[in-house]
């Protein structure tokens, strides 16, 4: 009878840890009452982390200088010199954005102010139609040829909309002359956007990006302004990490700087230019561009490429083309995001 019930004892203990094992928790052990614990799972690498891919809507503040020009006519400067529609260039460069990001990047127009002024510059002046006229025909332009960014700032309360997050960058459509850079950066923690960051902004609790468009020119021409934006921001995502683990740098070779290893270039420099804007040459060099779409897992996918690939010479084409290549996957490399277009919309997310 005793060594029956220390039978069913030993029994009821094999099932008891049996069940806890299938179900949670630690296992008893059946001569001492202490307790086996489980090796936790070993640690995921850090640039294995699994990261949901972030789409990043940009809420814009629109500000368009368009000043009449006839009173009698009602004519703008834009109608006068017959350049372009801006919302027919807002739309262009934001389809083009969004097609190439693969949907992870898309813009809102929150609020589209329209302006009958010229713009101040640093000293106060302004054109009027007849001085700005003169300028176009040939007379030098005014000097500091700069304009009040502080006034810009100050007159449209951008500062305190943007910390309440009403908005998250600013686009201001202008005109030749009227003094704006292609991008700069403003905020706590700006740092150069193509420019020098804006004074007197570091008190505004997020960093935020002030686009310069011209709507004399084209939907290309906004593109280049936009890339030169993404170089400045990946290179600062990118910062931290040297040699090879430095992917935005990788993924910035070309043919002149790095003979048979050429990737996908930059704005100004396709995988076999020569020399600055050099989109159209037909030279066939090695690159890796291809393998870019594969991004993070590279196949070795060299193929021999030429203008052909990015629009013989077509600037908006190669700009387009070199978006498409940007990284936009799930997950994490050497610390960074690997869908990189969530830096280039919200600057505020680098380092996080």
């Amino acid at each position: 009878m005793k060594n029956s019930s220390k039978g069913l004892g030993s029994f009821l203990t094999i099932l008891f840890n049996l069940l806890r094992v299938i179900f949670g928790g630690s296992q008893t052990t059946g001569g001492t009452g202490g307790t086996i614990t489980p090796s936790p799972p070993p640690a995921v690498p850090a640039g294995n982390t699994i990261k949901p891919v972030r789409i990043v809507t940009s809420r814009v503040l629109l500000i368009l200088y368009d000043p009449l020009m006839d009173a009698a006519m009602g004519q703008k400067l834009s109608q006068m010199l017959r350049w372009n529609r801006v919302d027919e260039l807002v739309n262009g460069f934001s389809s083009d954005i969004q097609e190439a990001s693969g949907g992870m990047a898309r813009f809102q127009i929150v609020q589209r102010i329209e302006v009958n002024e010229f713009p101040a510059k640093m000293d106060s002046f302004r054109y009027d139609p007849a001085s700005y006229m003169a300028v176009l025909q040939g007379e030098p332009s005014h000097q500091p040829e700069m304009v009040d960014y502080q006034a810009i700032l100050t007159g449209y309360n951008i500062l305190p909309r943007v910390a309440r997050r009403e908005i998250d960058e600013v686009w201001v459509f202008a005109f030749p002359q009227a003094g704006f850079y292609e991008s700069t950066m403003g905020g706590a923690g700006a740092f150069w956007c193509n420019a020098p960051p804006l004074a007197g902004t570091a008190g505004c609790s997020r960093r935020f990006v002030l686009m310069g468009f011209s709507y004399e020119r084209g939907v290309g021409e906004m593109l280049e302004s936009f890339g030169h934006r993404c170089e400045s921001i990946l290179s600062k995502a990118f910062e931290r990490t040297q040699g090879e683990a430095n992917l935005y740098k990788r993924f910035t070779r070309y043919e002149q700087i790095a003979p048979g290893k050429a990737e996908v270039g930059n704005i100004h420099f396709a995988p076999n230019s020569e020399r600055d804007y050099d989109w159209n040459n037909p030279r066939h060099v090695p690159s890796n561009c291809y393998d870019w779409y594969n991004f993070p897992n590279f196949k070795n996918d060299i193929r021999q490429v030429n203008a052909d690939e990015w629009g013989s010479g077509n600037i908006r084409a190669h700009h387009v083309w070199w978006l498409k290549h940007l990284p936009k996957a799930a997950g994490r490399t050497s610390g960074v995001a690997n869908n990189w277009w969530q830096y280039i919309l919200d600057p505020n997310l680098i380092g996080l």
